[in-house]
């Protein structure tokens, strides 16, 4: 049974990158690159994945777990020794195995079935991929014969005049027939500078033994974009940014200014929504249809449904239902549900808490670790207090209650329903259904008291 494999190179420590992180794990819109390779990758229908893993090795595993399989390049002794690697795993698979670059996430399902489609279709040992450069200063050149098919590959320092002049480059991307690759694979020697196994031998090896060295071309230079440092990172974000909110608009969302909203690789976004400048929508984030939101509002691992407004405010693992809004300046901290026509104004944090259809929190209030029932309303300066700084307590509020403004929910609390509070209150106990609370000092009034100030007392011997 004839098979596609694919193998991804994800051993190199990537020094020029500066990090204790990986260079395969650096984000690119909000994902590993080398996730967003093996995406790829699987979109594609692929049937083996061998991720070949050395520096950072548990950590590459843990963020990819099952979806592939691995093997360990113990010492990196360059390419060729890192594909020999897999040989165990799928040596003996009939069919075509595609060797990528763990740090080349711009790559797309869509390139990658091309190159398979056409390296299948023409029978040839191995195919690399090209790609036409604007400038392809620093690339290995793809030179042709007169059949079309790949003469050699000639690196910039190695060409002259005439071969620096070629615009088609090698991508370092391939795909063989899997047996001649091993088979070329153990043929490849070290006998250079650096001492390592070059995966690109094998093409003078297989020639030499008359098979076709092909060649695809690919339509969108950028997704060959190999990151080795910072500045390359930033481009490939850059790139990332510019494809994910394309996708968006062409499938109905309004961004205001493309070039200042960042939305990440994952996120899920209906049409009708309208997302203003200097926006960050994050993770696994899912927006409905005809929401808004405006300059300055992050969103994080959040669902938003249909008709929401965010107003210059900050969401995280939490979820607002349908016409509900927040904002400006609101803070939704993780496990909050908003539930529908909800309405959170300024400055209102909200943290592990459930708000039932209608209820309002207007403004300048904290609610944590409480479940609000419907149509409440909250007075302004309210303060859920829920920790006593070993624990947190939990409050419960009945629905059509009415919280005083400046009211102080000292939890365990239970408020009924239809119960209410007076401003000011500072609450401790429960409250029945269609109760009032009460619990601040009764006003003392003194008069003429001004006199008795220092001012007053100054005023007077300035009259007399």
């Amino acid at each position: 049974m004839m098979t596609r494999n694919a193998i991804i190179l994800a051993a190199g420590m990537g020094s020029r990158m500066k990090s204790k992180l990986y260079k395969v794990l650096q984000p690119v819109a909000g994902k590993a690159m080398v996730d967003h390779v093996l995406t790829q990758i699987e979109k594609a229908g692929v049937d083996n994945v061998v991720t070949v893993v050395g520096h950072g090795a548990d950590a590459v595993k843990n963020l990819l777990g099952d979806r592939t399989q691995y093997a360990l390049q113990a010492e990196q002794l360059g390419t060729g020794h890192a594909v020999q690697q897999a040989e165990p795993l799928i040596g003996d698979a009939v069919g075509t195995t595609l060797i990528v670059s763990g740090d080349s996430p711009l790559f797309t399902a869509e390139t990658f079935n091309k190159l398979y489609a056409d390296h299948e279709a023409k029978g040839n040992a191995v195919t690399v991929l090209t790609s036409k450069a604007p400038d392809p200063s620093g690339y290995g050149r793809i030179i042709r014969g007169g059949d079309g098919n790949v003469d050699k590959i000639v690196e910039q320092k190695d060409a002259n005049a005439a071969e620096q002049a070629v615009t088609e480059i090698n991508t370092g991307v391939y795909v063989f027939d899997n047996q001649l690759l091993f088979q070329s694979l153990a043929e490849v020697t070290n006998d250079n500078a650096q001492g390592e196994y070059y995966l690109p031998d094998t093409l003078e090896i297989l020639k030499g033994e008359g098979h076709v060295v092909g060649a695809y071309q690919m339509d969108d230079f950028d997704e060959s974009m190999g990151v080795n440092d910072r500045v390359a990172l930033a481009t490939a974000n850059a790139v990332m940014r510019k494809r994910i909110n394309e996708k968006h608009m062409r499938n109905g969302v309004t961004l205001i200014d493309p070039l200042t909203t960042y939305i990440e690789s994952d996120v899920v976004i209906g049409n009708d929504t309208t997302i203003e400048p200097n926006v960050f929508i994050k993770g696994n984030s899912v927006i409905g249809s005809d929401v808004v939101i405006t300059a300055g509002s992050t969103i994080i691992d959040s669902t938003i449904e249909d008709n929401v407004t965010i107003t210059s405010s900050q969401i995280e693992d939490s979820i607002m239902h349908q016409g509900s809004n927040a904002g400006p300046f609101a803070h939704l901290r993780p496990k909050s549900d908003v539930g529908e026509n909800v309405h959170i104004g300024n400055f209102v944090e909200v943290k592990k808490a459930t708000l039932g259809k209608g209820t309002k929190v207007g403004h300048l209030t904290y609610v944590g670790d409480a479940d609000l029932g419907e149509d409440i309303n909250i007075g302004a300066g309210t303060i859920f207090v829920n920790y006593d700084g070993v624990n947190k307590f939990h409050t419960t509020i009945g629905d059509h209650a009415f919280i005083g403004s400046n009211s102080k929910i000292v939890a365990p609390v239970n408020i009924g329903a239809k119960a209410m509070t007076a401003a000011g209150s500072t609450i401790t106990d429960d409250i029945p259904a269609e109760g009032l609370g009460i619990a601040r000092a009764r006003q003392t009034t003194k008069e003429n008291f001004y006199n008795r100030t220092a001012q007053g007392h100054k005023e007077a011997e300035e009259n007399k």
